[in-house]
């Protein structure tokens, strides 16, 4: 494992007056809507100036320097979240508290069609989340949360507009936002533009090592050689209007948002996953390469995503006697990509219509109890259409019910959830037939406030998931080899399994956290146990020397430690100076013995920050151990050391606010490879980038 320089920091010594810690985050992604101290759940939010700090093109970039969290990427285009080594479809990603209703979870390729660069917030539950959005959170959730739909009137009109420019990729990311109010109508609307080219990287996109000697000259005419990776350019456009009524108890909205995501896929990700041959196989790989390519017509493949999302949200406050709050979501999602071939001809169409119903009735406190009922309906039709589609037209219905309820006593908060989920699948395939799936999850947990400064917590869960669509129909309709189809984006054959049952996990998290007005550290530790853990497994076997992966159901067990801190150090001239210590550990183990395929490796980084009223400047660096514990048939990844650094300045009136920023990037232009990604061996992360731009807001 490589080493972080050694900070000389005396921590313990840090009792100079400093910048207080900003106030807590109120949490929307619960349905009490309680601030972060107030849960014994673990909860990452990024808001403000951080956001602005951190956010990226995609939602998993974004996230990736959060403790537990980290990006799952393919290429610049593609970005799926991590939390704690889970993702696709454990992953539950959020608008404004309903799904987005994408294909993210169907394959690593598919981008997730949210917007974090329009968000006001984002809000991480790391760690089954089940009892409030059903199986598909049992690893967690991400919400992304904007004012779309606006929740209260604003008192004058307000906006801003931003533009960021990043050299690793010729990045240009235009933003803009205005919401204002006439009489009890509130008004909102959004658009977004960015566009970039091939991502530059350091030497060359595939790795040279044991698996790939003798093929340096074929992955340069393939993979682009030198500093970039070939046919990763993309282009994204978002466009939203909303609008809400205000009346006495509440407010009824309205919002419309419309998505286009144009990306390639990193040349070289076809037949990216087979890596592990003999030097015999690897000479005939080479051989016939462009027998391969010819005989399937893939080259060079984009997506083509479009979708059109609608929304609407009922608030009433105290709407009868003993009840709190009334909240009720109403989404419909158009969701459209295409993978368009080297040819330019569309080999497959995936479409997903979904609508999804959510209602919530807060009870006021009886004695010490405070509550929500709610219940979730979801009814989606998901079809693959084309030469290459291999997954039926299935139509999904999801019922859930749920109750959660806190009890409060003295220094103690104790949570109790319940939670009944129902699926029915209906594949129109002769070879599937209907499946239905009841899903029973129960979770507990006790906050005791120690002292004002200390808090300890322990969550324990049990939850239950459904499989998926494609865990289930992949390939369903091909009993033969010669008949398989390959997903051209992945370069792989996925098949799937319809003897699939419920997944269940058992839980535990213990956390420690401890603050006060200028200093916060706190560590969580968890426990994960799944029965019947369904994963994608590389069988090691190729056809037409394309990797053929099976998802597979055995028992598995996920465990690590999680550590967030900050401390203000000291006043410096006319601004304070804070440090942030943090890091993860996470372990995946499958039943039979071998380790869980791409997991996060052990991680380790610090930020030091000197601010004033109008200057930020900061300096970071993620200490990044190898992956040796790769899973069966897949490659070690090397570790990494980043460093990054940032200055900002804020320039404010009573009108207006503008702030300047630039960021420099992978500064000793570092070869990062994800452990998380499935082409590691392909695509590396970006070298070394300056990103720089400004906001105004008004």
């Amino acid at each position: 494992m490589k080493r972080i320089t050694p900070l000389a920091v005396a921590v313990a010594a840090a009792t100079a007056a400093a910048e207080p810690l900003p106030m807590e985050h109120v949490l929307v992604s619960v349905p009490l809507h309680k601030q972060e101290a107030e849960t014994a759940l673990p909860v990452t939010v990024l808001s403000g100036d951080e956001l602005t700090r951190e956010v990226a093109g995609t939602i998993g970039e974004t996230l990736s320097n959060k403790p537990g969290l980290a990006n799952a990427s393919f290429g610049p285009g593609v970005g799926q979240p991590v939390i704690r080594g889970q993702q696709g479809p454990r992953v539950t990603v959020l608008q404004n508290g309903t799904s987005s209703a994408d294909a993210s979870n169907i394959s690593a390729d598919h981008a997730v069609a949210v917007e974090p660069l329009l968000a006001d917030s984002i809000e991480v539950l790391r760690g089954p989340a089940t009892l409030l959005y059903g199986g598909g959170a049992i690893g967690g959730v991400v919400n992304i949360i904007d004012n779309r739909i606006p929740t209260a009137l604003p008192a004058e009109a307000s906006g801003d507009f931003e533009y960021r420019h990043d050299t690793a990729a010729s990045l240009d990311n235009v933003v803009a936002r205005g919401q204002a109010a006439a009489g009890n109508f509130a008004l909102y609307a959004d658009a977004l533009y960015r566009d970039w080219d091939n991502l530059e990287i350091p030497g060359q996109a595939v790795r040279e090592d044991e698996h790939a000697h003798g093929e340096e000259e074929h992955a340069e005419q393939e993979e682009g050689g030198d500093g970039e990776i070939e046919n990763t350019a993309g282009r994204t456009k978002s466009l939203t209007l909303g609008s809400s009524y205000h009346f006495a108890s509440g407010f009824f909205g309205l919002a419309v948002n419309r998505l286009e995501n144009n990306y390639g896929i990193p040349a070289g990700a076809h037949g990216a996953h087979g890596d592990e041959h003999d030097e015999e196989n690897e000479e005939h790989e080479a051989e016939h390469e462009e027998e391969h390519e010819e005989e399937h017509g893939h080259g060079d493949i984009s997506i083509e995503l479009e979708q059109t999302r609608y929304d609407a949200a009922l608030h009433v406050h105290q709407p009868f006697t003993g009840m709190e709050v009334f909240r009720g979501f109403l989404t419909y999602t158009d969701y459209e990509h295409a993978e368009i071939e080297g040819s330019g001809e569309v080999g497959t169409v995936y479409e997903n219509e979904t609508w999804e119903g959510r209602l919530e009735l807060v009870h006021q406190p009886l004695g010490n109890f405070h509550g929500v009922l709610g219940l979730q309906l979801v009814d989606s039709e998901f079809s693959a259409e084309g030469e290459e589609a291999f997954i039926p037209l299935t139509g999904r219905e999801g019922l859930g019910v749920f109750l959660v309820e806190d009890y409060h006593a003295d220094n103690w908060l104790f949570e109790l959830g319940l939670r009944f989920d129902r699926d029915e699948l209906s594949p129109d395939s002769a070879a599937a037939a209907d499946e239905s799936f009841d899903a029973f999850s129960v979770s507990g947990s006790a906050l005791w406030n120690v002292t004002g400064a200390w808090q300890l917590g322990l969550a324990l869960s049990r939850a239950e998931r459904a499989p998926s669509t494609e865990e289930l129909y992949s390939n369903v309709e091909n009993d033969h080899a010669d008949e398989w189809v390959e997903h051209a984006a992945t370069g792989a054959i996925e098949l799937g399994n319809t003897e699939l049952e419920v997944e269940t996990s058992n839980n535990v998290d213990v956390s420690v956290d401890w603050r006060n007005e200028n200093h916060h550290a706190a560590i969580t530790l968890f426990y994960n146990d799944f029965e019947d853990y369904i994963g994608l497994l590389a069988t090691g076997m190729e056809v037409d020397e394309v990797p053929v992966y099976v998802y597979h159901q055995q028992d598995a067990e996920f465990y690590g430690v999680e550590i967030d801190t900050e401390f203000g150090l000291a006043t410096v001239g006319a601004g304070d100076l804070r440090l942030g210590i943090y890091g993860d550990s996470i372990r995946g183990e499958l039943d039979d013995g071998n380790d869980v395929p791409r997991m996060p490796p052990l991680r380790l980084g610090a930020r030091l920050s000197w601010q004033s009223d109008q200057w930020r400047l900061w300096g970071g660096v993620l200490d990044a151990a190898d992956q040796d514990r790769p899973g069966v048939n897949e490659d070690e990844t090397e570790g990494y050391t980043r460093w990054d650094a940032g200055i900002e300045y804020r320039l404010q009136t009573s009108a207006w606010d503008l702030l300047a920023f630039a960021r420099f990037n992978n500064i000793t232009d570092e070869e990062i490879r994800l452990s998380t990604s499935f082409l590691r061996e392909v695509a590396p992360e970006a070298g070394r980038g300056v990103e720089f731009g400004v906001r105004y807001s008004f």
